[in-house]
């Protein structure tokens, strides 16, 4: 009887402390590794009638390795035809407006990713139709779940012209935010 007793409360032991423990994660193993398993890019700007915002999330996964030479970079080719702006009308005006059709993709390559206090610091290119345009120090905000980080556009940097219907009632304004977001894994 006693060694019943005995048994039952090592086993509540036992079990209360594999409740509270942590799984083993590889990911965790090491803070200066990032898996990165999706990419999503916002085009956020206004026009005459109003703000828009058009999404385009995609699968990714790749690796950075922080304070290393191995791989501290990303880079990935962005579908123009993928982005939803919430409706046929918008989703068509952007198509025509980038010249999806003779520039179906573009392309982000995030370099030389460098920790800044919580945060992170890269240098981004983005090539959009047959403009590169290259930023230094982008800060880079980091959160549990992505990273993301916010650039200023204006159609005028891409040699293109914003986007105006009904004879000009309703005009695109030059300037639009590209934002990015790198969903950790």
């Amino acid at each position: 009887m006693k060694q019943r007793i005995l048994i039952t409360i090592l086993g509540l032991a036992f079990f209360f402390l594999l409740g509270n423990a942590k799984p083993i994660s590889l990911y965790d193993a090491d803070p200066n590794i990032i898996i990165i398993d999706k990419i999503e890019i916002e085009i956020l700007g206004n026009s005459t009638v109003g703000k828009y915002n058009c999404v385009n999330p995609h699968s990714y996964r790749d690796t950075i390795y922080l304070n290393s030479t191995t791989k501290n970079s990303l880079k990935s080719e962005i579908s123009m035809s993928n982005f939803e702006c919430g409706n046929k009308i918008m989703n068509k005006d952007l198509k025509t407006t980038v010249k999806a059709v003779k520039f179906p993709k573009s392309t982000v390559t995030i370099t030389n990713i460098k920790p800044f206090g919580t945060n992170f610091k890269c240098s981004l290119n983005f090539r959009i139709t047959d403009k590169t345009l290259s930023y230094q120090n982008l800060v880079l905000k980091n959160t549990k779940e992505n990273l993301e980080g916010t650039v200023a556009v204006k159609f005028s940097d891409i040699g293109l012209e914003p986007p105006t219907k009904m004879g000009g009632i309703i005009k695109v304004k030059n300037e639009f935010v590209i934002h990015f977001n790198l969903y950790k894994l």
